[in-house]
């Protein structure tokens, strides 16, 4: 018995030493490439918004968000409140809820009047595995070549956020 106890102390002293560090000084991989191939359903349910639709030449920001979520409300009403700001970016939402519930959304804040606003369901998951989202709504903004330029997790400051336009 006394033995077994030993030998239960000997390896369970020796776990913490063999534990691997989670931190790392690398950022990313969202960070470190360009923007992956990806593809969302439009509110037509019918056609799909791929990276080769993007415009070319224009900033891109990738909006995760929730039709429910009052924080992402708020930003696309701060977002259409600045939308002239907004004239040389492609601004693509995207959410994996129900495809209902993300056609009420566009539907309410009237979404299919702005040209540079795609609203599209991501039905494989993709963007907010890719990106670890934590906080809704999130946002990724990109530059003409694709390069990411900085992301916002949550309400984000109207200030903070201008910089990147």
């Amino acid at each position: 018995m006394r033995y077994l106890f030993f030998l239960f102390l000997f390896f369970a002293s020796g776990a913490p030493v063999a534990a691997q560090d989670n931190k790392s000084d690398k950022p990313p991989v969202y960070a470190q490439y360009p923007l992956p191939q990806f593809s969302i359903l439009l509110t037509d349910s019918a056609t799909w918004y791929t990276k080769k639709d993007l415009p070319p030449k224009k900033k891109t920001i990738f909006m995760v968000f929730s039709p429910e979520c009052e924080h992402c409300k708020h930003e696309i009403e701060l977002i259409k409140k600045n939308i002239r700001q907004f004239s040389g970016t492609q601004i693509v939402m995207t959410t994996t809820l129900s495809f209902d519930k993300m056609k009420d959304f566009y539907n309410h804040y009237e979404l299919k009047n702005y040209k540079n606003i795609v609203v599209g369901r991501d039905t494989r998951y993709f963007f907010p595995s890719y990106f670890k989202v934590h906080f809704l709504p999130f946002m990724a903004i990109y530059d003409k070549n694709f390069k990411l330029l900085k992301t916002f997790e949550g309400t984000t400051k109207w200030d903070e956020l201008a910089k990147y336009l």
